[in-house]
């Protein structure tokens, strides 16, 4: 059969929820398109009972990810980053179509998405360092501040920046050790539904990312009243959107992160405030014993 006979294969394209790539419960799917208006795909178009099903599947996978040694968290995320290095051409591909960018500036979002991947995945067994630390007490005790995961993020990522901005927000949530609920472009959403695939054949344990696409309002309503979830990242909600999902959010007192100014700006540093805003800190106090005549607890 000559070249110009051949029948593409169109991909179709899954959530990804508890480590598995499920069409969403309701049978519904939207039609996305390029910058210039032309088919691109069939999403899923998740339902509340999809955003219900990821908040199990990621409550299921927080023992396990929290309690695992952030130097092994470490070695999963950087792992992400080695199979993204190999599926730079896809993902170049989905970022041009969904941005409208030339193949050259896709290929270097898609490169400076790896990098940030990679960057974060510098910051899992570090982070406490920065933020922890023994506190000076004035009494003979160890007083030890260290930070813990907050539990289960649902995560609204940003509607203009389909890959860097969305990795920019996945990463250091699951860094430090919580799980996520991801709710993708809703006009963008093929690069995140493609990242599924990737987390998927990574070293992730199932239920730590969970990739929802379709209508962000829709799906973001139900999860910031969720009594399961422990935070939501606004990134990718407009002010009034982000109003209403914080009014919301109040009822367990999630922790909120609001939508940045500076989250326009994906290429620039991205400083360490993602990596602390779904952070908690224990402290520990612990008595060194009585001082002897020298001064000495030991």
């Amino acid at each position: 059969m000559s070249e110009s006979m051949r029948l593409s294969v169109f991909k179709t394209y899954k959530l990804y929820v508890g480590g598995k790539f499920p069409r969403s419960e309701s049978g519904r799917v939207y039609e996305v398109t390029d910058s210039q208006g032309k088919w691109l795909a069939n999403a899923p178009l998740s339902s509340r009972k999809d955003a219900r099903d990821a908040v199990v599947a990621a409550r299921k996978a927080f023992g396990g990810w929290s309690g695992a040694t952030a130097y092994n968290r470490g070695q999963i995320l950087y792992r992400v980053a080695e199979m993204l290095e190999g599926r730079r051409g896809q993902f170049a591909h989905e970022v041009a179509d969904a941005e409208g960018l030339s193949k050259s500036k896709a290929a270097a979002v898609v490169e400076a998405a790896i990098d940030r991947w990679v960057w974060y995945a510098g910051w899992t067994d570090k982070i406490a360092q920065v933020v922890g630390g023994a506190n000076p007490v004035a009494g003979p005790f160890f007083n030890l501040s260290t930070p813990e995961p907050t539990g289960v993020v649902t995560i609204l990522a940003p509607q203009e920046s389909s890959f860097l901005g969305l990795v920019s927000v996945v990463a250091p949530v699951i860094a430090t050790g919580n799980t996520a609920v991801v709710i993708a472009s809703e006009k963008s959403p093929l690069p995140a539904l493609s990242l599924g695939e990737v987390l998927a054949t990574s070293d992730l344990p199932g239920g730590v990312v969970n990739v929802l696409s379709g209508r962000t309002a829709e799906i973001a309503a139900p999860l910031a009243a969720h009594q399961d979830v422990n935070g939501i990242d606004l990134t990718g909600a407009d002010e009034i959107l982000a109003k209403e999902l914080e009014v919301a959010a109040a009822d367990n007192l999630k922790r909120v992160l609001r939508p940045q100014a500076v989250d326009n700006d994906w290429p620039a540093d991205p400083g360490t405030h993602r990596l602390t805003a779904f952070l908690e800190t224990k402290t520990v106090w612990h008595p060194t014993g009585s001082l002897g005549a020298s001064g000495s607890s030991y």
